[in-house]
């Protein structure tokens, strides 16, 4: 039977770092100016897996939130109010209804832990809630969705494992799929029309070191626990009868394009990997020093430390530098032209370090998100090809070593990498 561990309360506080606190005031008056998304489209993609009904929660939400404090209070009034529309559907006998308002319940109470940078009772309370709720909706899902609980040094690593809807048996790939610093992985597969599930394959959705649940278990990040997981995470999928072990493939999605990388530099049983969203620059110093100090903050909560002097010492060895090299299985990069959070020089040497067959894709004026630009719109969507690509490697399918410019009216510009 696997060990369910429980959050570790941490009394020692909120992480201490200087330009978040001297600038709390001017962080304020952008989000009345901007609204939530000022340092990212974090209502895109927290609606985007509800479906339809997000948006209006969402729309909800924005016109609630004018200063940084009314965050979480705006998503826990939105995650009651669905809990209590999925509870009177239960009673009522209406299962798909209660169902999808688990989901989105589970969605918001995970959005308003972003906020709370420590294992405090609030931050506690809104993991129960979100776990509480997604372990409903995967009871009446309609695909096989578990609690997955993965061994790692003492404890183990939180994770979802789903199949495909229509699966009858036999081994299939199977997709880690890995998140950002500000995501969790009850976001990472759709409610409806899931882009991995719908092409056959199986999900494993990770908290991995440092992300959401995973530091209230005790595992922070550090590079050493990045490049043990995929060895830990691969030797839980071999235990799966479900799971085609010569097809196991990777996703990772803004810090997951970090993550993602050392874990698969570091696992061979990972036979091919796809990162989107950047955040390739050594010592991390665009997005701790220069963007929002959110990011920082909650890196260093992430870290599991409060002073920044010992932080920033500890970042200095954030790299991918003597690891890429070692990728030697297929590898794919999806980067925005002006990522705002990682320079994506960086990207490509990391591209060029790689030595299996490689393919890198830079969206014309795309952002750090990748998307909401024209080149997005009318060339390949992003998720889409990433979705795409890892269907093809799985299927066998040949491709070339190529670096491809998305521009803005939707023309692939091709030339050998």
């Amino acid at each position: 039977m696997e060990r369910i561990p429980q959050p570790i309360m941490d009394k020692r506080g909120e992480p201490h770092m200087k330009r978040f606190e001297e600038q709390r005031w001017v962080m304020d008056n952008i989000i009345r100016a901007n609204g939530i998304d000022w340092d990212q489209p974090r209502s895109i993609y927290i609606s985007g897996p509800c479906g339809p009904e997000g948006g209006a929660d969402i729309a909800g939400v924005r016109e609630r939130v004018k200063k940084m404090a009314d965050i979480a209070p705006a998503f826990e009034a939105v995650a009651r109010r669905r809990e209590a529309k999925a509870r009177a559907a239960e009673e009522a006998g209406s299962q798909i209804t209660a169902r999808d308002n688990y989901f989105m319940a589970a969605v918001y109470w995970g959005a308003a832990q972003w906020p709370y940078d420590q294992n405090d009772e609030a931050n506690v309370a809104c993991h129960l809630k979100k776990r509480e709720n997604y372990t409903k909706y995967a009871g009446m899902a309609d695909h096989k969705v578990e609690a997955a609980w993965i061994p790692f040094k003492d404890t183990a690593l939180p994770a979802w494992f789903h199949l495909p809807p229509n699966y009858t048996g036999g081994k299939i790939p199977v997709v880690i799929n890995i998140p950002g610093m500000d995501s969790y992985k009850e976001i990472q597969s759709a409610l409806y029309g899931d882009r991995f599930l719908n092409r056959g394959f199986a999900v494993l959705n990770i908290d991995g070191p440092g992300q959401y649940e995973a530091p209230m278990l005790g595992i922070y990040f550090s590079m050493e626990n990045w490049v043990a997981t995929g060895k830990a995470v691969c030797d839980w999928l071999a235990k799966r009868p479900e799971v085609d072990m010569g097809k196991v493939v990777l996703s990772g999605t803004s810090f997951g394009t970090f993550f993602g990388t050392l874990a698969t530099a570091h696992e061979p049983r990972i036979s091919a990997a796809a990162v989107i969203s950047v955040c390739h620059e050594p010592g991390c110093h665009t997005i701790f020093q220069e963007a929002s100090p959110t990011f920082k903050k909650r890196f260093m909560y992430m870290s599991g430390i409060t002073d920044e002097a010992e932080f920033d010492k500890m970042r200095q060895g954030m790299t991918w530098e003597g690891h890429a090299d070692k990728v030697k299985v297929p590898y794919l990069c999806v980067a925005g032209e002006f990522d705002e959070l990682s320079p994506i020089e960086h990207s490509v040497r990391l591209v060029n370090a790689v030595k299996g067959p490689k393919r890198m894709v830079v969206y014309q004026e795309s952002r750090h998100s990748v998307g909401n630009v024209p080149a997005a719109n009318l060339g390949p969507f992003p998720p889409i090809l990433v979705a795409d690509w890892l269907a093809d490697r799985v299927a066998g399918k040949p491709f070339a070593n190529e670096h491809w410019y998305v521009r803005s009216n939707g023309q692939i510009d091709k030339k050998p990498l």
